[in-house]
């Protein structure tokens, strides 16, 4: 059943690196040094707070990937965690880290 669910995996994979290489990013731009110029420092301090969010948006899609990615080695992918009932597969191409039926998802709110 895994290798049914390698095109996922692949997906997953791929976003993942691409999710690591921008936190990379981040973490290069964020420990850069201050401007000495006070208004260049007022406009950093406003693209930091930017920079966290996004940050914190890719750690979070992050996690969301790596449990993606032990369910399909627990051959529990296509299953919601909230019901149990399956997941169609023309969802998880949308969210391939999805982890939630509709109807399940629809009662969460997302």
């Amino acid at each position: 059943m895994k290798g049914e669910y390698d095109q996922f995996r692949e997906v997953l994979l791929s976003r993942q690196s691409e999710l690591q290489e921008r936190l990379d990013n981040i973490k290069k731009d964020v420990t850069r040094k201050a401007n000495a110029d006070w208004s260049e420092q007022a406009q950093e301090r406003e693209n930091d707070e930017v920079i966290d969010a996004l940050g914190n948006e890719a750690v979070h899609e992050l996690h969301l990937i790596q449990k993606a990615l032990e369910r399909i080695d627990e051959e529990e992918y296509t299953l919601c965690i909230d019901c149990g009932g399956g997941i169609p597969l023309e969802r998880l191409k949308v969210m391939p880290y999805t982890s939630l039926c509709v109807k399940c998802a629809e009662a969460r709110g997302q």
